[in-house]
């Protein structure tokens, strides 16, 4: 029974020494691979191939990076720019409604001018009317102060006897005041015809003057219209032009989510991959140390029993 078991104990051995010798060659071999990999790190093909790899994937990274960093820095060019365009219509708007109070205030003033041309014009001819009627009534004044004076110089003359009874000269005294009168209402009727006269003349330069503002502020208008027209066409060619770089940049941004997913995958999956690798070297070492505790044990039993063999009996 010791026989078979130490047969049994001796075939352990040789499959646990195969074993060990196998784990120790092929520790040998995972020693020179990290000496090897530690001494040049190029030479591992694939671990130059990910590196590579990486290095590449990095530099791509920088560079869609760097892209993003200019079309953003772009995009906000065109917004500050959409921003100055928007704050010129609104100075182009704001001028052009006060063109338009301008307008509406010379047209206001154009036809109180054309109200009070209208007004002058009745007044000058009421009063050449008035003017014509106070003539007419001193023609016909005069004639009957002529007549009178006719009658009374023929009742002077039927009368010689009395001179003393009448005086003439009260007639021309009359006569002379009702001239003087007379030519003092001509004169100030003169002078208002002038003043009206030179009113009319100053309305007319003021309507004039109204005219070619409001023609200025027509001309004015219309070069406002057209600079609007203008900014309205380039505002919607920069919001055409903005839109189409969201679309770009939102399409390249797409794209570079993609790529950077890939790489966070692939990236996981070397992680892995590595962790793997770790943990069957560690599983490879655990092993190491159990079969070299076995060993060691069985050596130590072998050594026991060869001496125990060894020994003589007492």
């Amino acid at each position: 029974e010791e026989s078979l078991q130490m047969w049994d104990l001796n075939k352990r051995l040789e499959a646990y020494l195969a074993r060990v010798k196998f784990l120790e060659e092929e520790n040998e071999g995972l020693r020179a691979e990290i000496q090897s990999a530690k001494g040049s790190p190029a030479g591992d093909p694939w671990r130059a191939k990910y590196e590579e790899e990486l290095r590449a994937l990095r530099a791509a990274l920088d560079h869609a990076f760097r892209e993003k960093y200019t079309a953003e820095l772009a995009r906000d060019n065109l917004y500050e720019e959409v921003q100055h365009v928007k704050s010129r219509c609104q100075k182009e708007q704001a001028a052009r409604e006060e063109a338009k109070k301008q307008l509406s205030a010379s047209k206001k003033e154009l036809e109180e001018e054309r109200r009070a041309q209208i007004w002058l014009k009745e007044r000058a001819v009421q009063l050449e009317k008035e003017v014509e009627a106070l003539l007419e009534v001193h023609e016909e004044e005069k004639a009957g102060l002529d007549q009178e004076i006719a009658s009374f110089s023929q009742s002077l003359e039927s009368f010689r006897c009395v001179p003393v009874a009448f005086q003439p000269v009260e007639v021309e005294d009359y006569s002379k005041r009702l001239s003087e009168i007379w030519r003092g209402a001509v004169e100030t009727y003169k002078t208002e015809v002038s003043q009206l006269e030179r009113s009319l003349c100053q309305a007319k330069e003021s309507l004039w003057k109204a005219a070619e503002d409001n023609q200025q502020t027509q001309l004015q208008l219309q070069h406002l219209e057209k600079d609007l027209a203008g900014l309205k066409a380039r505002k919607e060619m920069l919001e055409e032009s903005l839109s189409r770089q969201w679309q770009e940049q939102r399409g390249e941004a797409e794209k570079f989510q993609l790529a950077i997913e890939a790489l966070e995958q692939e990236k996981q999956t070397l992680r892995v991959q590595i962790a793997q690798v770790l943990e069957d070297r560690q599983q490879l070492m655990h092993l190491k140390m159990s079969l070299s505790l076995e060993v060691a044990t069985y050596r130590t039993l072998l050594e026991a029993e060869s001496t125990r063999l060894q020994v003589p009996p007492g």
